[in-house]
């Protein structure tokens, strides 16, 4: 049985996605409450783990995350069986998972399980996704800083040409090869579709920048967003930013922002009977997950 789930975390006090020994990861949460809820229970094996559609570093929030976990005929007879009772007895399955889930891993409050339902065949949380989206907001002195957003927002000396940053990311969208961009890991491939890169300005007069791509290679959205901030500074201009992505290797025009104004905003799928076929797709051009946890950090 797979089940896929939809949540949402503040990244401030979490050291990433994917688990890590002797610190608090979302993955490591989740996978302590699967093990809490399935403790005890004769017959049932270990828990399983999380596979998750982009794993986030440290400092990075999710909006919108997407998991899928696998359990066994004995770990779903579990959660179906005649030893789920009070409360839980009247709801399915799957929502009682959900809200014994929040219950062990949302105790702190920082990571929402909003949704679990049965996958449709062929789905896979990493492989199956056709794009991510994430937002980037910069507070500069144009901008009311929001004492609230603070672990959610980069506050930035001077003013930024939000303009120019608007047409210098614009022009950066396509199939390309994105080393400048990326952490470069041996064997993995640095090659994107950049579907959307654009900054706008909220009422408030924060700057947020919208990045959407197929997939993202590891500190590829905060790098996008380092050259933004360059050329919103006027060090850089739009031309010299193609030049960077076009040379495909790492330059000092790019720096890698603070982790803590990235938010994964959205994953998009294809229709049901779609899935199979686009995870045979995106496994075919590229190489194994580092770890159990997913796709390699894209922030």
């Amino acid at each position: 049985m797979r089940l896929r789930l939809d949540l949402g975390y503040d990244g401030s006090a979490f050291s990433g996605w994917a688990r890590q020994p002797g610190l608090r990861t979302v993955q490591g949460e989740l996978e302590s409450a699967l093990a809490t809820v399935l403790r005890g229970r004769d017959g049932v094996p270990d828990p399983p783990t999380l596979t998750v559609a982009g794993r986030t570093d440290a400092g990075v929030h999710a909006a919108h995350q997407v998991a899928h976990v696998d359990l066994s005929p004995a770990q779903w007879a579990s959660l179906v069986g005649p030893r789920r009772g009070g409360h839980l007895a009247a709801l399915t399955p799957e929502v009682a998972l959900a809200r014994r889930l929040n219950g062990l891993a949302g105790g702190a409050g920082d990571v929402v399980v909003r949704a679990v339902t049965r996958a449709p065949e062929g789905f896979d949380a990493r492989f199956s996704a056709i794009w991510r989206r994430y937002e980037y907001r910069i507070a500069d002195e144009a901008a009311e800083r929001d004492p609230r957003r603070r672990n959610h927002t980069l506050w930035h000396s001077g003013v930024l040409d939000g303009e120019a940053m608007d047409a210098a990311s614009r022009a950066l969208t396509g199939l390309h090869d994105f080393a400048a961009f990326c952490k470069p890991r041996p064997g993995s491939t640095t090659i994107r579709t950049l579907l959307d890169y654009s900054w706008s300005r909220s009422d408030e007069g924060v700057l947020i920048g919208h990045v959407r791509a197929d997939a993202f290679c590891h500190s590829m959205v905060r790098s996008l967003v380092g050259a933004a901030i360059a050329v919103g500074l006027g060090r850089i201009d739009a031309d010299r930013v193609q030049e960077v992505r076009a040379r495909a290797e790492r330059s000092n025009d790019v720096a890698v922002v603070p982790a803590k104004g990235l938010t994964l905003a959205e994953i998009a799928y294809p229709a049901d009977e779609e899935l199979a076929a686009r995870a045979a797709q995106t496994r075919a051009r590229r190489e194994p997950a580092t770890s159990a946890g997913g796709a390699s950090p894209a922030n």
